[in-house]
């Protein structure tokens, strides 16, 4: 797997590695007892702090994505989403948005907005 960061986004680079694993998974191009990069050759690969990869791998595991294994590194838990609906509201999301004319960068903005703001089980409509 490729891993891209993007220094001038505002979104933090731990944030950043943390969701192209997701976005991995969700595609099925990393799948359970796949092994991620140590953090270290990623860190160096990239040019950024240990830290920083630690961190993402941090909050892959507590989401119950990945393991972290001393000596082996971190290690795909489990598969991205198999959840249909959320990908046919995802689907449906992009078709409203594209026949209003909302850019994709406001429409991810609107759904983290709604996704942060809505608490755990509840409906953010």
């Amino acid at each position: 797997m490729l891993f891209r960061i993007d220094p001038t986004a505002p979104e933090p680079l731990f944030a950043q590695l943390a969701g192209q694993v997701r976005q991995a998974l969700a595609r099925g191009e990393l799948t359970v007892g796949s092994r991620l990069p140590t953090a270290r050759d990623l860190a160096m690969s990239l040019d950024i702090n240990v830290h920083t990869v630690l961190r993402a791998y941090q909050d892959l595991r507590d989401e119950g994505l990945v393991e972290l294994r001393r000596g082996r590194g971190a290690v795909v838990a489990r598969s991205g989403l198999d959840d249909s609906a959320l990908h046919e509201a995802v689907a449906e999301v992009v078709r409203v948005a594209r026949r209003l004319g909302v850019t994709p960068e406001t429409t991810v903005a609107l759904l983290r907005d709604a996704h942060r703001t809505a608490t755990p089980g509840e409906d953010p409509s």
